[in-house]
């Protein structure tokens, strides 16, 4: 059987200003409810476990602050910055804070850095703000692949532990899944990659069309097959080739197509 719920006891503090430097404070499992400061400076300070409801905090200085499992709600930190914080299990709602926090106090392992990410992402997209949600989307990106790479990899007594026998197996198959979407699309958020991979596919189509119908020996043949290739993938020349093979090029134009579709979706239905 369970044990019994222990109340937990909070401290509430409404309606109250900082006015003056705090340093090394401990102010853990607080409910600060329009709690406002303005160019404030916060040094060493416990917030942990604490939530910050409809409160104004402009243009403060957080350094070494730890904010681990605290929750942001309908509050603005416009023009704050963090360095060195703690944001562990953090959570974010309608609440104005500037991207750069993902750069200076993002945490460290990449499981809670990828959720810090993401609560961060969806605060973002209920605000509207579709630049801050790009670059919470790419922080996010680049943790998950660490992540799912030292899931079935690193020998960390933590991953070890959570991804045994058949987990490993199965977070080795999501890491690579992971790194070929990444390798083709960017996950749907680097067009850059599209591009990348469209060029590679022509190149190769001009590589086969130069072995197989042409004479690789020729450099004139090299340079034609160069050119046409751009044209055949893109469908505004028929090619002499089999129809199957034809096929296969037509469907992986359409592929490719629908993909960079759906990247340009992604962005501008964000904004």
């Amino acid at each position: 059987m369970p044990g019994p719920l222990v109340p937990l006891t909070r401290t509430i503090e409404t309606d109250k200003e900082w006015v003056e430097h705090v340093s090394a404070t401990r102010l853990e499992n607080h409910v600060f409810q329009r709690v406002s400061a303005k160019r404030v400076r916060f040094d060493d300070v416990a917030f942990k476990y604490s939530i910050f409801e409809s409160c104004y905090l402009r243009s403060c200085t957080f350094v070494g602050c730890d904010f681990t499992g605290c929750k942001f709600v309908g509050s603005n930190l416009h023009g704050s910055t963090f360095s060195n914080c703690t944001f562990d299990y953090a959570l974010f709602d309608r609440t104005l804070i500037d991207s750069d926090v993902l750069d200076s106090s993002a945490p460290r392992y990449e499981n809670l850095k990828l959720r810090f990410a993401r609560t961060l992402r969806t605060n973002y997209q209920s605000l509207g703000d579709s630049d801050a949600v790009n670059r919470a989307i790419l922080v996010e990106l680049d943790a998950t692949r660490v992540h799912l790479k030292k899931a079935w990899r690193s020998n960390d007594e933590y991953y070890r532990a959570k991804y045994a026998g058949v987990a490993r197996v199965v977070a080795f198959l999501s890491w690579l899944k992971f790194v070929i979407g990444d390798i083709v699309w960017g996950n749907g958020e680097r067009a850059s990659h599209l591009v990348r991979t469209s060029l590679a596919l022509i190149v190769l189509l001009a590589v086969l069309d130069t072995l197989f119908a042409r004479n690789a020996r020729l450099v004139a043949d090299w340079l034609a097959a160069i050119v046409e290739a751009p044209q055949v993938f893109l469908g505004t020349k028929q090619p002499n080739y089999p129809g199957l093979m034809v096929a296969l090029i037509a469907l992986t134009r359409y592929v490719i197509v629908g993909l960079f579709v759906s990247v340009l979706v992604r962005r501008f239905g964000r904004r």
